[in-house]
């Protein structure tokens, strides 16, 4: 009978620490959420411009060297969408703007926010979408890869 009984509360114990242990997305209800953009980076010099409308793919501006918005399309990731807007001056980019990114948790505001600016500077330095992805942000990484070429894509059309 002792063992019985000993055999039951360890037995609820665990069950108690099993479904007691909160993980970092416990309780989360904004996953896949995006926000405004906060993360932009530029030529040191560059002019800037007025933004093109997000998620409208549009470019303002004419190709013949003036700054023009270019707004990539929005890719879908399993955090959030992803969406970048580039501004560019004849063939050079010359800032970036990310409009959309995951920001649905604690996780992904720290992820991105160390992420981000890293993309920006890769993106700045590259003048194309041949960067490195950041390590530890790969779902973030790649959304930004696929928005990117699709902006760029677009200016150069």
């Amino acid at each position: 009978m002792k063992r019985i009984v000993l055999w039951a509360l360890s037995t609820l114990s665990a069950l108690v620490l099993l479904f007691g242990y909160s993980t970092s997305t416990s309780g989360v209800t904004g996953v896949g959420t995006a926000t405004t953009s906060v993360y932009s980076g530029s030529v040191a010099g560059a002019a800037s411009t007025p933004a093109a409308t997000p998620g409208t793919g549009s470019s303002t501006g004419t190709s013949t060297g003036s700054p023009s918005t270019v707004t990539g399309a929005v890719a879908q990731t399993e955090w959030g969408p992803v969406q970048v807007e580039l501004t560019v001056a004849g063939a050079a980019i010359t800032k970036v703007d990310v409009l959309q990114y995951p920001s649905g948790n604690s996780r992904d505001t720290e992820i991105n926010s160390r992420a981000l600016p890293i993309l920006i500077q890769e993106t700045l330095d590259a003048q194309d979408a041949q960067i490195d992805m950041v390590s530890g942000a790969t779902v973030t990484s790649n959304g930004y890869l696929q928005s990117l070429q699709s902006a760029i894509d677009q200016a150069s059309a």
